[in-house]
């Protein structure tokens, strides 16, 4: 089944999270050894340091946890961000669930059961196929949401917040020696995020307003290891994107 199969594909993200000191060693090659740096724009540092255009679109989500406030990026992944718009301002987020924390890491969001499933007959819609937009210019650093994918090479309503994982003096070493342009390895390193979903997922937004609950809802306890369902239940009460009719009526 279509919900299933996304589901799996991340707990076996989790293992290879947990596995990311092997990886990084050759984390940026491996995903995209065309890349080449000198061209890439890191445009979610400005996000991170609060430097926000007017006018620029943004996502609120409230959360029983607290809120987060992200800088939308259609012009990298517009299929994406289309999807979630649309998803936003028909009120579809509304009262859905936090269904798995990675602690530290991540949390994945946005479905309509506890355990993160969705139903067989949603996962026909086409906001369950939009294919994966990957671009330069996007990474995941703390604090980026991605779209989670409902079937391989495709996302779909639900969606994934990254933390970071922990840049200790190895892993600080490991990343350095990537490539001469290093500007890349030291976002990673003074922001934190988690490299090894580089190319990997489709990101498409950069909180830019509440870390602080991110930093709460990764740091619940969970049911067990295997599935990592919040123990208490924690709901996103609105979402929703600004300008919006919605954000007026707040």
């Amino acid at each position: 089944m279509e919900h299933l199969k996304g589901f799996l594909k991340y707990a076996i993200i989790a293992v290879i999270v947990a596995g990311c000191l092997i990886f990084l060693n050759n984390w940026y090659n491996d995903v995209n050894p065309s890349v080449d740096m000198k061209n890439v724009e890191l445009v979610q540092l400005d996000a991170i340091n609060h430097k926000i255009d007017e006018g620029r679109q943004i996502a609120i989500i409230d959360t029983s946890l607290g809120e987060m406030r992200a800088v939308l990026y259609p012009e990298y992944a517009p299929n994406t961000v289309s999807n979630f718009v649309n998803l936003a301002e028909s009120g579809y987020y509304d009262g859905t669930y936090i269904f798995r924390v990675e602690k530290g890491i991540y949390f994945a969001g946005g479905s309509p059961n506890e355990d993160g499933t969705i139903d067989s007959e949603a996962a026909k819609q086409d906001n369950e196929k939009i294919k994966n937009e990957y671009n330069d210019n996007l990474w995941p650093f703390r604090g980026a949401i991605f779209s989670m994918s409902a079937t391989d090479g495709y996302g779909g309503s639900r969606f994934m917040v990254g933390n970071s994982i922990v840049f200790d003096d190895e892993t600080k070493e490991e990343i350095m020696k990537v490539d001469e342009d290093t500007r890349l390895a030291e976002a990673f390193i003074e922001y934190g995020g988690i490299p090894n979903f580089s190319h990997q997922l489709t990101v498409f937004a950069q909180i830019y307003d509440g870390l602080d609950t991110l930093d709460k809802i990764t740091a619940v306890e969970v049911s067990d290891d295997d599935n990592k369902y919040p123990k208490e239940d924690i709901i996103i009460c609105l979402l929703y994107t600004s300008p919006s009719p919605r954000d007026m009526r707040r």
